[in-house]
Protein backbone atom coordinates (compact mmCIF):
# COMPACT_ATOMS: atom_id res chain seq x y z
CA UNK A 1 0.00 0.00 0.00
CA UNK A 2 1.12 3.25 -0.68
CA UNK A 3 1.08 6.00 1.66
CA UNK A 4 3.27 8.97 0.93
CA UNK A 5 2.17 10.83 -2.55
CA UNK A 6 5.82 11.20 -3.45
CA UNK A 7 5.60 7.09 -3.30
CA UNK A 8 2.77 6.70 -5.42
CA UNK A 9 3.58 8.95 -8.04
CA UNK A 10 1.50 12.22 -7.00
CA UNK A 11 4.66 14.59 -6.10
CA UNK A 12 8.45 14.20 -7.29
CA UNK A 13 9.93 13.98 -10.48
CA UNK A 14 11.36 10.06 -11.20
CA UNK A 15 14.89 11.02 -12.03
CA UNK A 16 14.90 12.92 -8.40
CA UNK A 17 13.04 10.12 -6.43
CA UNK A 18 15.52 7.48 -8.11
CA UNK A 19 18.53 9.64 -6.30
CA UNK A 20 16.98 8.76 -3.41
CA UNK A 21 15.94 4.98 -3.85
CA UNK A 22 17.33 2.03 -1.69
CA UNK A 23 19.49 1.03 -4.37
CA UNK A 24 21.02 4.02 -5.52
CA UNK A 25 21.68 4.60 -1.56
CA UNK A 26 23.47 1.44 -0.91
CA UNK A 27 25.49 1.93 -4.96
CA UNK A 28 26.71 4.89 -3.89
CA UNK A 29 27.68 3.35 0.11
CA UNK A 30 29.49 0.45 -1.97
CA UNK A 31 31.29 3.29 -4.37
CA UNK A 32 32.80 4.47 -1.04
CA UNK A 33 33.75 1.06 0.15
CA UNK A 34 35.68 0.85 -3.30
CA UNK A 35 37.05 4.18 -3.24
CA UNK A 36 38.59 3.59 0.24
CA UNK A 37 40.42 0.11 -0.66
CA UNK A 38 41.52 1.71 -3.49
CA UNK A 39 43.09 4.58 -1.79
CA UNK A 40 44.23 2.79 0.98
CA UNK A 41 46.23 -0.22 -1.00
CA UNK A 42 47.56 3.16 -3.21
CA UNK A 43 49.73 3.87 0.40
CA UNK A 44 50.27 0.03 1.31
CA UNK A 45 48.01 0.22 4.00
CA UNK A 46 45.88 -2.94 2.57
CA UNK A 47 47.23 -5.07 0.11
CA UNK A 48 46.59 -3.86 -3.85
CA UNK A 49 44.78 -7.54 -4.44
CA UNK A 50 41.95 -7.24 -1.95
CA UNK A 51 41.63 -3.67 -2.90
CA UNK A 52 41.16 -4.42 -6.79
CA UNK A 53 39.28 -7.27 -5.13
CA UNK A 54 36.72 -4.95 -2.79
CA UNK A 55 36.38 -2.26 -5.85
CA UNK A 56 35.27 -4.89 -8.69
CA UNK A 57 33.00 -6.50 -6.39
CA UNK A 58 31.55 -3.25 -4.77
CA UNK A 59 30.67 -2.04 -8.49
CA UNK A 60 29.84 -5.23 -10.20
CA UNK A 61 26.02 -4.24 -9.51
CA UNK A 62 25.50 -7.67 -7.87
CA UNK A 63 24.54 -6.62 -4.54
CA UNK A 64 21.42 -5.85 -4.21
CA UNK A 65 18.94 -4.28 -1.63
CA UNK A 66 16.95 -6.73 -1.00
CA UNK A 67 20.11 -8.88 0.02
CA UNK A 68 21.10 -6.12 2.37
CA UNK A 69 17.59 -6.11 3.60
CA UNK A 70 17.42 -9.72 4.57
CA UNK A 71 21.07 -9.59 6.30
CA UNK A 72 19.71 -5.89 8.28
CA UNK A 73 16.73 -8.21 9.48
CA UNK A 74 18.79 -10.69 11.39
CA UNK A 75 21.76 -8.09 12.24
CA UNK A 76 18.97 -5.25 13.30
CA UNK A 77 22.30 -2.68 11.40
CA UNK A 78 21.83 -1.37 8.02
CA UNK A 79 25.34 -0.66 7.58
CA UNK A 80 26.67 -3.95 8.79
CA UNK A 81 24.27 -5.40 6.70
CA UNK A 82 25.39 -3.85 3.96
CA UNK A 83 29.60 -5.00 4.81
CA UNK A 84 28.62 -8.02 5.11
CA UNK A 85 26.73 -8.65 1.98
CA UNK A 86 29.96 -7.29 0.10
CA UNK A 87 32.38 -9.14 2.13
CA UNK A 88 30.28 -12.80 1.26
CA UNK A 89 30.66 -11.64 -2.40
CA UNK A 90 34.60 -11.20 -2.11
CA UNK A 91 37.91 -13.29 -2.36
CA UNK A 92 38.62 -15.18 0.73
CA UNK A 93 41.91 -13.04 0.75
CA UNK A 94 39.77 -9.47 0.37
CA UNK A 95 37.33 -10.34 3.19
CA UNK A 96 39.09 -9.16 6.39
CA UNK A 97 40.24 -5.67 4.32
CA UNK A 98 36.39 -5.30 3.65
CA UNK A 99 35.00 -1.77 5.77
CA UNK A 100 38.75 -1.62 6.77
CA UNK A 101 39.04 1.41 9.22
CA UNK A 102 35.86 2.73 8.65
CA UNK A 103 32.60 3.29 10.48
CA UNK A 104 28.77 3.29 9.71
CA UNK A 105 28.94 7.23 9.23
CA UNK A 106 31.80 7.30 6.65
CA UNK A 107 29.18 5.39 4.10
CA UNK A 108 26.16 6.74 6.03
CA UNK A 109 27.11 10.93 5.45
CA UNK A 110 29.75 10.33 2.60
CA UNK A 111 26.74 8.75 0.92
CA UNK A 112 24.28 11.30 2.13
CA UNK A 113 26.54 13.74 -0.04
CA UNK A 114 26.83 11.97 -3.23
CA UNK A 115 23.10 11.91 -3.33
CA UNK A 116 22.74 15.68 -2.58
CA UNK A 117 25.50 16.23 -4.78
CA UNK A 118 23.61 14.08 -7.66
CA UNK A 119 19.77 16.22 -6.45
CA UNK A 120 21.50 19.78 -6.59
CA UNK A 121 22.59 19.05 -10.29
CA UNK A 122 19.56 17.90 -11.08
CA UNK A 123 17.82 21.24 -9.38
CA UNK A 124 20.68 23.50 -11.19
CA UNK A 125 19.57 22.72 -14.57
CA UNK A 126 15.83 23.63 -13.44
CA UNK A 127 16.80 26.72 -11.52
CA UNK A 128 18.74 28.02 -14.32
CA UNK A 129 15.77 27.66 -16.97
CA UNK A 130 13.56 29.14 -14.75
CA UNK A 131 15.99 32.38 -13.76
CA UNK A 132 16.67 32.41 -17.62
CA UNK A 133 12.98 32.28 -18.77
CA UNK A 134 11.83 34.90 -16.14
CA UNK A 135 14.50 37.31 -17.48
CA UNK A 136 13.33 36.63 -20.84
CA UNK A 137 9.42 36.88 -19.89
CA UNK A 138 10.64 40.29 -17.46
CA UNK A 139 12.06 42.12 -21.10
CA UNK A 140 9.16 40.79 -23.19
CA UNK A 141 6.77 43.24 -20.86
CA UNK A 142 9.40 45.85 -19.94
CA UNK A 143 7.13 48.55 -21.82
CA UNK A 144 3.77 47.09 -20.51
CA UNK A 145 2.80 49.94 -18.08
CA UNK A 146 1.08 48.07 -15.28
CA UNK A 147 -0.92 48.87 -11.32
CA UNK A 148 1.71 48.59 -9.21
CA UNK A 149 0.03 47.58 -5.73
CA UNK A 150 1.04 48.56 -2.01
CA UNK A 151 -0.89 46.86 0.89
CA UNK A 152 -3.54 45.30 -1.78
CA UNK A 153 -4.04 48.90 -2.94
CA UNK A 154 -2.96 50.57 -6.33
CA UNK A 155 0.13 52.30 -5.69
CA UNK A 156 1.96 53.79 -8.75
CA UNK A 157 2.80 51.90 -12.02
CA UNK A 158 5.18 49.47 -12.96
CA UNK A 159 6.45 48.03 -16.41
CA UNK A 160 4.56 44.42 -15.60
CA UNK A 161 7.70 43.04 -16.84
CA UNK A 162 9.54 43.95 -13.30
CA UNK A 163 7.20 41.26 -11.18
CA UNK A 164 9.25 38.58 -13.47
CA UNK A 165 12.78 40.94 -13.18
CA UNK A 166 12.67 40.66 -9.38
CA UNK A 167 11.77 37.14 -9.65
CA UNK A 168 14.39 36.31 -12.27
CA UNK A 169 17.25 38.03 -9.87
CA UNK A 170 16.04 35.67 -6.58
CA UNK A 171 16.71 32.50 -8.62
CA UNK A 172 20.09 33.66 -9.70
CA UNK A 173 20.81 34.84 -6.30
CA UNK A 174 19.78 31.48 -4.95
CA UNK A 175 21.73 29.30 -7.77
CA UNK A 176 24.76 31.36 -6.50
CA UNK A 177 24.51 30.48 -2.88
CA UNK A 178 23.82 26.71 -4.09
CA UNK A 179 27.08 26.76 -5.81
CA UNK A 180 28.64 28.45 -2.70
CA UNK A 181 27.11 26.01 -0.27
CA UNK A 182 28.62 23.25 -2.50
CA UNK A 183 32.10 23.59 -1.16
CA UNK A 184 30.57 23.53 2.44
CA UNK A 185 28.13 20.62 2.20
CA UNK A 186 29.08 18.15 -0.11
CA UNK A 187 31.50 16.46 2.26
CA UNK A 188 33.62 13.03 2.25
CA UNK A 189 34.19 11.62 5.60
CA UNK A 190 36.49 8.68 5.89
CA UNK A 191 37.90 9.26 9.44
CA UNK A 192 36.59 6.33 11.33
CA UNK A 193 34.83 5.91 14.84
CA UNK A 194 35.43 9.18 16.47
CA UNK A 195 36.91 11.28 13.80
CA UNK A 196 40.41 10.35 14.51
CA UNK A 197 41.05 7.82 11.83
CA UNK A 198 42.36 5.44 14.40
CA UNK A 199 43.03 2.62 12.83
CA UNK A 200 44.47 4.11 9.68
CA UNK A 201 46.66 6.31 11.95
CA UNK A 202 48.42 9.75 10.37
CA UNK A 203 47.74 8.26 6.72
CA UNK A 204 43.91 8.70 7.21
CA UNK A 205 43.45 12.46 5.85
CA UNK A 206 45.49 11.14 2.47
CA UNK A 207 42.81 8.32 2.44
CA UNK A 208 40.07 10.92 2.78
CA UNK A 209 41.37 13.26 0.34
CA UNK A 210 42.03 10.29 -2.17
CA UNK A 211 38.42 9.18 -2.03
CA UNK A 212 36.77 12.60 -1.76
CA UNK A 213 38.61 12.93 -4.99
CA UNK A 214 37.47 10.31 -6.68
CA UNK A 215 33.40 10.58 -5.66
CA UNK A 216 34.05 14.10 -6.53
CA UNK A 217 33.52 15.88 -3.17
CA UNK A 218 35.10 17.65 -0.98
CA UNK A 219 37.14 16.31 2.00
CA UNK A 220 36.18 16.81 6.14
CA UNK A 221 38.38 19.19 7.51
CA UNK A 222 37.43 17.78 11.01
CA UNK A 223 34.50 15.62 12.09
CA UNK A 224 33.30 13.14 14.95
CA UNK A 225 32.08 10.07 14.21
CA UNK A 226 29.57 12.19 11.63
CA UNK A 227 29.97 15.59 9.46
CA UNK A 228 28.41 18.33 11.22
CA UNK A 229 24.69 18.80 11.21
CA UNK A 230 25.28 22.43 10.73
CA UNK A 231 25.98 21.10 6.51
CA UNK A 232 22.72 19.32 6.34
CA UNK A 233 20.46 22.16 7.84
CA UNK A 234 22.09 24.65 5.34
CA UNK A 235 21.23 22.24 2.57
CA UNK A 236 18.00 22.10 3.67
CA UNK A 237 16.89 25.56 4.98
CA UNK A 238 18.57 26.46 1.23
CA UNK A 239 16.02 24.28 -0.18
CA UNK A 240 13.36 25.98 2.05
CA UNK A 241 14.17 29.34 0.90
CA UNK A 242 14.07 28.64 -2.50
CA UNK A 243 10.65 26.94 -2.29
CA UNK A 244 9.73 30.17 -0.84
CA UNK A 245 10.30 31.98 -3.40
CA UNK A 246 9.14 29.92 -5.88
CA UNK A 247 6.19 30.43 -3.02
CA UNK A 248 6.04 34.02 -2.97
CA UNK A 249 6.11 33.57 -7.16
CA UNK A 250 2.86 31.40 -7.30
CA UNK A 251 0.77 33.95 -4.40
CA UNK A 252 1.38 36.99 -6.95
CA UNK A 253 0.58 34.54 -9.69
CA UNK A 254 -2.93 33.19 -7.97
CA UNK A 255 -3.68 36.71 -7.11
CA UNK A 256 -3.22 38.20 -10.23
CA UNK A 257 -5.24 35.34 -11.78
CA UNK A 258 -8.28 36.25 -9.53
CA UNK A 259 -11.35 37.42 -11.50
CA UNK A 260 -11.33 40.75 -10.54
CA UNK A 261 -8.17 41.39 -11.63
CA UNK A 262 -7.59 39.04 -14.27
CA UNK A 263 -3.97 39.71 -15.82
CA UNK A 264 -2.46 36.30 -15.78
CA UNK A 265 -3.62 32.73 -16.15
CA UNK A 266 -2.21 29.31 -15.91
CA UNK A 267 -2.15 27.06 -18.54
CA UNK A 268 -5.54 25.50 -19.09
CA UNK A 269 -4.88 22.33 -21.42
CA UNK A 270 -8.04 21.03 -23.61
CA UNK A 271 -10.12 18.35 -21.65
CA UNK A 272 -8.88 19.78 -18.19
CA UNK A 273 -11.50 20.60 -15.30
CA UNK A 274 -11.38 23.60 -13.14
CA UNK A 275 -13.91 22.85 -10.76
CA UNK A 276 -16.29 19.28 -10.77
CA UNK A 277 -19.29 21.57 -9.91
CA UNK A 278 -18.96 24.80 -11.95
CA UNK A 279 -17.70 24.31 -15.39
CA UNK A 280 -16.34 27.80 -15.75
CA UNK A 281 -13.87 27.94 -13.22
CA UNK A 282 -10.74 27.97 -14.40
CA UNK A 283 -8.25 27.14 -10.70
CA UNK A 284 -4.48 28.06 -10.17
CA UNK A 285 -4.18 24.99 -9.07
CA UNK A 286 -0.65 24.52 -9.78
CA UNK A 287 0.27 28.09 -7.55
CA UNK A 288 -1.47 26.41 -4.74
CA UNK A 289 0.01 23.48 -5.14
CA UNK A 290 3.18 25.27 -4.72
CA UNK A 291 1.96 26.99 -1.77
CA UNK A 292 0.76 24.04 -0.23
CA UNK A 293 3.70 22.10 -0.75
CA UNK A 294 6.17 25.05 0.28
CA UNK A 295 4.82 24.96 3.90
CA UNK A 296 5.18 21.38 4.48
CA UNK A 297 9.21 22.19 2.41
CA UNK A 298 9.60 24.75 5.35
CA UNK A 299 8.44 22.47 8.12
CA UNK A 300 11.74 20.65 7.54
CA UNK A 301 14.09 23.17 8.60
CA UNK A 302 13.44 22.65 12.48
CA UNK A 303 14.23 18.97 12.28
CA UNK A 304 17.39 19.92 10.52
CA UNK A 305 18.44 22.76 12.85
CA UNK A 306 17.30 19.75 15.88
CA UNK A 307 19.98 17.59 14.67
CA UNK A 308 22.88 20.18 15.10
CA UNK A 309 23.48 19.61 18.90
CA UNK A 310 24.32 15.67 19.02
CA UNK A 311 25.24 14.04 22.04
CA UNK A 312 29.45 14.37 22.67
CA UNK A 313 30.82 12.56 19.09
CA UNK A 314 27.69 11.43 18.04
CA UNK A 315 24.07 9.62 18.68
CA UNK A 316 21.30 8.10 17.09
CA UNK A 317 18.65 11.00 17.78
CA UNK A 318 19.23 12.55 14.55
CA UNK A 319 19.28 9.29 12.17
CA UNK A 320 16.04 8.38 11.56
CA UNK A 321 14.19 11.45 10.52
CA UNK A 322 17.44 12.48 8.13
CA UNK A 323 16.03 9.19 6.07
CA UNK A 324 12.88 11.88 5.68
CA UNK A 325 14.09 15.36 5.71
CA UNK A 326 17.23 14.70 3.24
CA UNK A 327 15.17 13.28 0.35
CA UNK A 328 11.82 14.89 0.98
CA UNK A 329 13.51 18.52 0.62
CA UNK A 330 15.43 17.36 -2.01
CA UNK A 331 11.76 16.07 -4.14
CA UNK A 332 9.49 18.59 -2.66
CA UNK A 333 11.93 21.40 -4.23
CA UNK A 334 12.44 19.67 -7.70
CA UNK A 335 8.43 18.88 -7.79
CA UNK A 336 7.95 22.84 -6.97
CA UNK A 337 10.59 23.62 -9.34
CA UNK A 338 9.53 21.57 -11.79
CA UNK A 339 6.00 22.89 -11.61
CA UNK A 340 7.19 26.57 -11.65
CA UNK A 341 8.48 26.15 -15.01
CA UNK A 342 5.78 24.86 -16.18
CA UNK A 343 3.26 27.65 -15.33
CA UNK A 344 5.77 30.01 -16.40
CA UNK A 345 6.38 28.66 -20.03
CA UNK A 346 2.81 28.79 -20.90
CA UNK A 347 1.87 31.67 -18.70
CA UNK A 348 -1.28 33.54 -20.18
CA UNK A 349 -0.80 37.64 -19.33
CA UNK A 350 -3.94 39.39 -20.47
CA UNK A 351 -2.12 42.59 -21.93
CA UNK A 352 -5.95 44.22 -22.71
CA UNK A 353 -6.75 43.55 -19.01
CA UNK A 354 -3.93 45.08 -17.38
CA UNK A 355 -4.11 48.47 -19.08
CA UNK A 356 -7.60 48.07 -18.11
CA UNK A 357 -6.67 47.68 -14.71
CA UNK A 358 -4.58 51.05 -15.14
CA UNK A 359 -7.68 53.25 -15.04
CA UNK A 360 -9.69 50.98 -12.30
CA UNK A 361 -9.59 53.84 -9.58
CA UNK A 362 -10.20 56.73 -12.79
CA UNK A 363 -6.72 57.78 -12.87
CA UNK A 364 -5.99 58.21 -9.39
CA UNK A 365 -3.00 56.42 -9.87
CA UNK A 366 -1.03 59.28 -11.17
CA UNK A 367 -1.21 61.41 -7.73
CA UNK A 368 1.95 60.54 -7.15
CA UNK A 369 3.00 62.15 -10.60
CA UNK A 370 0.60 64.97 -10.08
CA UNK A 371 2.30 65.62 -6.59
CA UNK A 372 5.84 65.60 -8.13
CA UNK A 373 4.43 68.13 -10.91
CA UNK A 374 2.97 70.94 -7.99
CA UNK A 375 6.44 70.38 -5.76
CA UNK A 376 8.27 71.25 -9.14
CA UNK A 377 6.44 74.43 -9.54
CA UNK A 378 7.46 75.47 -6.25
CA UNK A 379 4.51 74.51 -4.02
CA UNK A 380 5.54 73.37 -0.75
CA UNK A 381 4.74 69.40 -0.54
CA UNK A 382 2.61 69.66 2.79
CA UNK A 383 0.36 71.66 0.82
CA UNK A 384 0.62 69.86 -2.51
CA UNK A 385 0.39 66.59 -0.71
CA UNK A 386 -3.10 67.76 1.10
CA UNK A 387 -4.66 69.17 -2.05
CA UNK A 388 -3.85 65.95 -3.98
CA UNK A 389 -5.15 63.85 -1.72
CA UNK A 390 -8.69 66.16 -1.26
CA UNK A 391 -9.10 66.37 -4.53
CA UNK A 392 -8.88 62.31 -4.69
CA UNK A 393 -11.13 61.34 -2.17
CA UNK A 394 -13.79 64.21 -3.33
CA UNK A 395 -13.82 62.48 -7.09
CA UNK A 396 -13.57 59.25 -5.58
CA UNK A 397 -17.18 60.04 -4.11
CA UNK A 398 -18.20 61.44 -7.39
CA UNK A 399 -17.23 59.16 -9.71
CA UNK A 400 -15.30 62.16 -11.13
CA UNK A 401 -12.34 60.90 -13.36
CA UNK A 402 -9.27 62.44 -11.69
CA UNK A 403 -7.73 64.75 -14.38
CA UNK A 404 -10.99 65.94 -14.65
CA UNK A 405 -11.40 66.97 -11.10
CA UNK A 406 -7.48 68.04 -11.10
CA UNK A 407 -8.29 70.95 -14.22
CA UNK A 408 -11.85 71.75 -11.95
CA UNK A 409 -10.01 72.47 -8.99
CA UNK A 410 -9.02 76.04 -8.15
CA UNK A 411 -5.76 74.97 -6.22
CA UNK A 412 -4.42 72.56 -8.70
CA UNK A 413 -5.70 74.45 -11.81
CA UNK A 414 -3.51 77.72 -10.64
CA UNK A 415 -0.51 75.91 -10.57
CA UNK A 416 -1.04 73.43 -13.79
CA UNK A 417 -2.55 74.18 -16.91
CA UNK A 418 -4.28 71.97 -18.51
CA UNK A 419 -1.47 70.60 -21.65
CA UNK A 420 0.10 70.08 -18.00
CA UNK A 421 -2.24 67.75 -16.61
CA UNK A 422 -3.13 65.60 -19.40
CA UNK A 423 1.14 65.30 -19.86
CA UNK A 424 0.80 63.40 -16.64
CA UNK A 425 -1.59 60.88 -17.31
CA UNK A 426 0.31 58.74 -20.28
CA UNK A 427 1.25 55.76 -18.52
CA UNK A 428 3.63 55.31 -20.45
CA UNK A 429 5.89 58.10 -19.55
CA UNK A 430 6.29 56.44 -15.55
CA UNK A 431 8.23 53.71 -16.26
CA UNK A 432 10.83 55.13 -14.39
CA UNK A 433 14.03 53.08 -14.93
CA UNK A 434 12.26 49.80 -15.57
CA UNK A 435 14.06 48.66 -19.09
CA UNK A 436 17.33 49.35 -17.07
CA UNK A 437 16.79 47.56 -14.29
CA UNK A 438 15.18 44.67 -15.79
CA UNK A 439 18.23 44.97 -18.78
CA UNK A 440 20.54 44.75 -16.25
CA UNK A 441 18.48 41.30 -14.46
CA UNK A 442 19.24 39.81 -17.91
CA UNK A 443 22.83 40.72 -17.63
CA UNK A 444 22.96 39.10 -14.02
CA UNK A 445 20.82 35.93 -14.49
CA UNK A 446 23.40 35.35 -17.80
CA UNK A 447 26.68 35.70 -16.11
CA UNK A 448 25.32 33.70 -12.91
CA UNK A 449 24.16 30.54 -15.00
CA UNK A 450 27.74 30.94 -16.37
CA UNK A 451 29.70 31.65 -13.55
CA UNK A 452 31.89 28.42 -11.41
CA UNK A 453 31.71 30.82 -8.28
Amino acid sequence: MTILPIDGGRYGTDEMKHIFDDQNRIDAQLKIEGAAALAQSEIGMIPSEAAAAIQETATSGAITARRVSQLEAERDHDTAALVEALAERCPADAKPWVHYGLTSNDLVDTANSMQMRDALQIIELKLSRLASTLADTASRYAALPAVGRTHGQHASIIAFGLKFANWASEMANHLTRMKEMRRRVLICKILGVVGTGSLMGPEAPKVQRSVAARLKLHPATVATQVVPRERYAEYIFWMALTGTTLEKMAVEIRNLQRTEIGEVSEPFRKGQMGSSAVPVKRNPIKSERITSLARMLKGQVGIALDNVPLWHERDLSNSANERFVIPISSILADEMLETMLKIIDELYVNTDRITANLEATGGQIFAEFVLEAMIRKGVPRIEAYTDVQRVAFEANNTGTPYADAIKQDANISSILTPDEIDAIFVPDAHLGASHIIIRDVQEAVRRTISSDV
